[in-house]
């Protein structure tokens, strides 16, 4: 049974260790009702996922999903819940963000790697990464990959080759990620996206892998590296 119950710092909890947010008059007013509010039996009978764009949908629930629930859509994710009745027969709320499939690309060139420079606002770090990007509706991660290598970089590969697609961070998120190898690079004109400050760089192949481990790193570009690696491309 569920109670409320005095935490360390005198307040109250719902028995789980989750805090009671009393209501005073201080507080913001109540919001408007999510987009999507209402419960759906699946999240493709939402209005948030029939919406022309191109989303990473999970597959065939092995667990029984009572309702699902989106909360917030911005445009540019998606979160929100699915009500899933566990093996012991208990409901619990298993909150997700959903993103669109991205695509990650290691570009190679004359026995070097290419790499875009840029300030991530989210961490507050500038880091040294694989060119990435959205994958389109109607593009393959091989496509993509070569169309934001070139809008990122300003090369465009004469090859291009699907390396590994994962699942990232599953505890959270649905999103797809494929691991694309870029060869062959010409220099074109393509103008960025409004919102890109990247500066190009290129390392060589034998130092890709260690100059990617140096702080702050992320792991779409350390993965990539190790999966092309594996894949042989860089003997």
């Amino acid at each position: 049974m569920t109670g409320r119950h005095r935490s360390d710092d005198g307040g109250e909890s719902d028995g789980e260790g989750e805090p009671i947010h009393e209501p005073s008059a201080d507080d913001e007013p109540t919001p408007e009702p999510p987009l999507d509010a209402e419960p759906a039996a699946d999240l493709r009978d939402l209005p948030a996922f029939d919406d022309g764009r191109l989303h990473s949908l999970p597959g065939e629930p092995e667990w029984p999903v009572e309702e699902v629930v989106v909360e917030y859509d911005t445009g540019w994710f998606v979160g929100g819940y699915d009500r899933v009745e566990q093996p012991d027969g208990r409901l619990k709320n298993y909150y997700w963000a959903e993103l669109p499939p991205a695509t990650v690309v290691v570009a190679m060139d004359e026995g070097h790697v290419l790499f875009v420079e840029q300030y991530r606002p989210a961490t507050r770090r500038t880091s040294l990464e694989l060119p990435a990007g959205i994958v389109e509706p109607g593009e393959s991660y091989a496509e993509a990959g070569a169309r934001e290598l070139a809008e990122e970089t300003g090369f465009e590969p004469d090859s291009t080759t699907l390396l590994q697609e994962v699942w990232c961070t599953t505890g959270l998120l649905r999103h797809k990620r494929g691991y694309v190898l870029a060869e062959g690079l010409e220099p074109v004109d393509v103008e960025a996206d409004s919102n890109e400050f990247l500066v190009p760089r290129t390392v060589p192949v034998e130092e890709a892998v260690a100059v990617a481990r140096e702080p702050p790193t992320n792991d779409a570009t350390l993965e990539g590296l190790l999966v092309a690696d594996r894949d042989g491309a860089f003997r």
